[in-house]
């Protein structure tokens, strides 16, 4: 049995169509610091509207769209957080995700899926196909990006320090590490980790004042480079490419497998972490959005799967591939070996 949602009613397909409403409400909201002064209290329209930049008509149709949503309830005649949204989008909580949000997907990816039919047509005009390393190459679009990313990588690179054993690892190369979380969150949970990160100048000189507030700046590293075309370190323990594959021309992937296997140490791990849709390419439906939204941007991305990541490993000779969820429902993580 399909394990993807079938539609069975036009309001099921209004529900996907009129999706970027909800979205830009949830942007808005966090642009108007809506979630965190509801935070642990209930206020009415109007004390949200002295709180914020809205006036209180406006708060009002705001907070209505946000119950409809699920993201506030009413409480009385007032309206108070969701759960999720005291959990994930106030200002300073622990796993508070709100300005990767508001900076990274609504001011820098959203605007890019309003070219998405000609970029499926392939009809784009030249100067509207990018690459990572044209776009980053100007520095506020990279700082910008690069300190939205940094706060929703650092949960992930905890869960990958508890999937992957890691204690006997000494050199990790952390190709396209962005501003650093991945290494950050290894070299906290292995103490006798060391890291290199190769990514654009630009990014990285972002990264290094993250480095430096853990106080790492000894252990991780920086190789300003293009992972495609600059030279990588001798050689690693480990190889890490984290968001990578989703972010370069698909007919490169299998090189950076290669290249990786020739680059490790023998018994050194490779992995692999990326938005990955199901063999059946049913879903996860956050994994195939997210797979969509870059080919508006990379006309040549390709839409993986952990299947096809673990046969392109096993073919470079890794061994003990295996494959779990990382982010449920959006994220995989397959990593393999390299014999000894």
């Amino acid at each position: 049995m399909s394990a993807a949602k079938c539609l069975e009613s036009a309001e099921d397909i209004s529900d996907i169509a009129f999706g970027f409403m909800g979205s830009k409400a949830l942007f808005s909201a966090l642009n108007s610091d809506v979630f965190s002064l509801l935070s642990e209290k209930t206020l009415l329209p109007s004390e949200v509207a002295e709180g914020s930049n809205l006036d209180t008509e406006r708060a009002t149709t705001l907070l209505t769209a946000l119950t409809a949503l699920g993201l506030v309830r009413r409480d009385g005649d007032g309206f108070t957080n969701s759960p999720a949204a005291e959990a994930f989008l106030v200002k300073g909580k622990k796993y508070d995700f709100g300005d990767y949000l508001r900076f990274q997907i609504d001011r820098q990816m959203y605007p890019f899926m309003t070219q998405l039919n000609d970029a499926l047509e392939g009809t784009l005009e030249e100067e509207q196909v990018a690459s990572y390393e044209e776009w980053f190459s100007d520095a506020q679009e990279a700082e910008l990006y690069s300190q939205s990313q940094h706060a929703g990588s650092l949960g992930p690179g905890r869960s990958l320090a508890k999937l992957v054993d890691l204690s006997s690892v000494r050199k990790l190369l952390d190709i396209g590490g962005g501003t650093g979380a991945f290494s950050i969150s290894l070299c906290k949970a292995y103490p006798g980790l060391r890291s290199t990160i190769l990514d654009f100048p630009n990014v990285a000189e972002v990264g290094k004042g993250f480095i430096e507030a853990e106080g790492l700046e000894n252990r991780i590293t920086y190789q300003p480079g293009n992972a495609l075309k600059d030279t990588w370190p001798a050689q690693a323990d480990a190889v890490l490419m984290s968001y990578l594959f989703s972010g370069v021309p698909g007919a490169s992937i299998p090189g950076l497998v290669r290249k990786s296997m020739d680059t490790l140490t023998p018994g050194g791990t490779y992995m692999v972490h990326d938005f990955m849709v199901d063999e059946s390419r049913e879903g996860p439906k956050l994994a195939a959005l997210w797979q969509l939204q870059h080919t508006a941007f990379n006309p040549e991305a390709k839409s993986i799967t952990s299947t096809y990541v673990s046969g392109l490993m096993e073919a470079a000779g890794f061994k003990d591939v295996t494959i779990k969820e990382m982010i449920p429902g959006m994220t995989s993580l397959v990593f393999g070996r390299k014999p000894a």
